[in-house]
């Protein structure tokens, strides 16, 4: 360790014994067995441990920094590592499939969209709504109106045609 531990504790019959660090050195000048006992350190002190424990705690020491050595030689970058102030991950990463344009394209043809529907009769806002809000089918439709399919398919491919125009009318 670099510095000296706060605590050192060592396994006795009944449990764990807490020690300051002055007193483990001393006991273990005093009594040789002392120096085959194992310990790893835990938030800033010594805790005694079985050879088994020891082992793996050093394996995975060594592994991680085997790992990190290769991340830097590799020049890898953690993105965990970049956070807000309030500890949230930041997302810097573009999303390169969405196209901003197209978005701000789609969001005008709604807005133009929803100021279009209410110039619509009643039976044509009727019939959008149950195709297209509603998601029913145009047999759906045909069944609750008491027409076709085929007679809900024309009048929907009218009404379309005539929101087209009313959109293309406010450009």
């Amino acid at each position: 360790m670099r510095y000296a531990p706060r605590k050192v504790y060592i396994k006795e019959s009944s449990g764990y014994v807490e020690l300051s660090y002055t007193d483990f050195c001393r006991r273990r000048q005093a009594d040789q067995s002392y120096m085959d006992k194992l310990f790893i350190p835990v938030q800033g002190c010594l805790l005694e441990v079985v050879r088994e424990q020891y082992t793996d705690f050093y394996r995975d020491k060594e592994r991680w920094r085997y790992l990190k050595k290769l991340d830097t030689s590799h020049k890898l970058l953690s993105l965990e590592g970049f956070t807000d102030s309030e500890g949230k991950v930041l997302d810097f990463i573009v999303d390169e499939a969405v196209d901003v344009a197209e978005t701000v394209v789609h969001t005008v043809m709604v807005d133009r969209l929803k100021a279009a529907l209410p110039l619509l009769s009643g039976s044509e806002q009727t019939l959008i709504n149950a195709i297209f809000f509603e998601e029913l089918s145009e047999r759906e439709v045909g069944l609750r109106l008491g027409v076709t399919q085929s007679v809900v398919n024309k009048r929907k491919a009218k009404i379309l045609a005539k929101l087209r125009k009313i959109i293309e009318n406010k450009i």
